[in-house]
């Protein structure tokens, strides 16, 4: 029996509190993965709080994520996420077991993605076998491509999603202990990728106009192989790169001991949604930047498609690494996307969903600006603003039916994170000024 839920740890009867405190007696492992928690009844006969208190606390855990009930069998603590995810991932892919307005996944708006049974039924016909050492592009992709690149690249090919890219370049380029510079916060996926080459991630601090350049001087002061960087759009804070700071970025590489050796990996997902000015260090670096543009956030997650352009002698390995796995990207989904990007209709959609989701930002940052919030639009989909209490802020949303994604796992690591929602806005298309009330009593809730 759990010994641990007693009166000297549950100093305040109210739901919340108890919420809070047993949300971090889970986190700390005091209360094991699949432990079976005591009955609602028991709980309010040690606590010497009623038993409707402890089943709003239980209701607000369920919904954020924490415990789960079986019945008549009793109420659990959720088991640990399969083995396949990293513990960061593990946390980033947390969130509430059914709210009814979901924030928390990084994902587009299904309503604002062209139609692809348009583009499938119009390139089915020319789907054929091929042969196996053909060029891995489709030749008319690869012409449209270069036509919209934001620099004038050596070499681009195609890759299965924007993730696929920055790793296979990242594997190019690093060996184990080399040091890679990253953004922190930044995309937990990245801190994994970095650290599953035997690299040392070097986290780099960010303002509103993209990486501080005096946290970028200091770490290429430790002569990084690479650079990792996410140019617009910055999941999670929504920050883009102005032109001018990429310029000076560009400049403090070009100074720094080793900044000829410095391979520059940038990250474009949100692509062709993202409402800031293309930007790339490939203005001024041009030999030492690779670019990759995701189309899923613009064109559907599930085509799983992005483009990655930059020198041949890293591009080139990419491409013979891929012969060696997957071979190339289907060339069927690739003709799909070439309609995509052809397509008058389709084009307009993606006009409508990148104007969209820059109004949704505004009007939800002015939503919370009245209610005394001090916050600014981001670019893309997400946006992320401090809280006082991570966990606290977690449970009132979910009490609220409002899943938002935890900020904890965009932290290179406990030492420098700092209490942090991360909200997909892309998806707020219904009544902004009620979600902006509940952000901003979540902001300042504390446990």
């Amino acid at each position: 029996m759990t010994t641990v839920i007693d009166r000297a740890h549950f100093t305040d009867p109210t739901p919340r509190a108890i919420a809070a405190e047993l949300a971090r007696l889970i986190t700390a492992g005091d209360l094991a993965a699949g432990e079976r928690l005591p009955t609602v009844r028991e709980v309010a006969g040690r606590l010497g709080v009623s038993p409707a208190t402890v089943s709003a606390a239980w209701k607000a855990l369920s919904q954020a994520g924490l415990i789960v009930s079986r019945g008549r069998a009793g109420s659990f603590v959720r088991e640990e996420r399969q083995e396949w995810m990293s513990p960061r991932v593990q946390g980033l892919a947390q969130h509430p077991g059914s709210p009814r307005l979901d924030l928390s996944g990084g994902t587009p708006d299904a309503d604002l993605l062209p139609d692809l049974a348009r583009a499938f039924s119009r390139v089915s016909p020319r789907a054929h076998t091929g042969r196996y050492h053909e060029s891995p592009v489709l030749p008319e992709l690869e012409t449209l491509l270069r036509r919209v690149w934001p620099s004038d690249a050596e070499a681009i090919t195609v890759v299965d999603g924007a993730l696929d890219g920055v790793g296979r370049a990242l594997e190019q380029v690093v060996r184990f202990g080399d040091r890679v510079v990253v953004e922190n916060p930044g995309f937990p996926y990245f801190f994994d990728l970095i650290e599953h080459l035997g690299a040392q991630p070097i986290p780099v601090e960010l303002d509103a106009e993209g990486i501080a350049p005096s946290s970028f001087a200091r770490a290429l002061a430790t002569r990084p192989t690479a650079v990792l960087l996410q140019p617009r759009a910055h999941n999670p804070t929504g920050v883009s790169t102005s032109p001018e700071r990429a310029a000076e970025l560009a400049r403090l590489v070009r100074a720094s001991r080793n900044g000829a050796r410095v391979v520059i990996i940038e990250d474009d997902h949100s692509g062709l949604v993202a409402a800031a000015p293309e930007v790339t260090l490939a203005r001024w670096l041009p030999e030492q930047v690779v670019h990759v543009r995701s189309f899923s956030k613009s064109h559907g997650p599930d085509l799983r498609i992005a483009a990655l352009g930059g020198p041949s002698r890293i591009v080139d390995r990419v491409v013979a690494r891929r012969l060696l796995g997957p071979g190339w990207t289907s060339r069927t989904i690739q003709a799909v996307l070439f309609d995509l990007l052809s397509d008058p209709v389709s084009i307009e959609a993606v006009v409508r969903a990148r104007e969209s989701y820059r109004t949704r930002q505004r009007e939800l940052a002015g939503a919370l600006r009245r209610q005394g919030v001090s916050a600014v639009a981001g670019d893309g989909l997400n946006v992320s603003w401090d809280v006082s209490d991570e966990r606290a802020a977690l449970l009132h949303l979910a009490a609220a039916g409002i899943g938002v994604a935890a900020g904890s796992p965009f932290f290179l690591s406990d030492r420098t994170a700092r209490p942090l929602i991360r909200v997909t806005v892309g998806l707020v298309s219904g009544d902004v000024d009620a979600v902006a009330a509940s952000l901003a009593r979540a902001v300042r809730v504390t446990g």
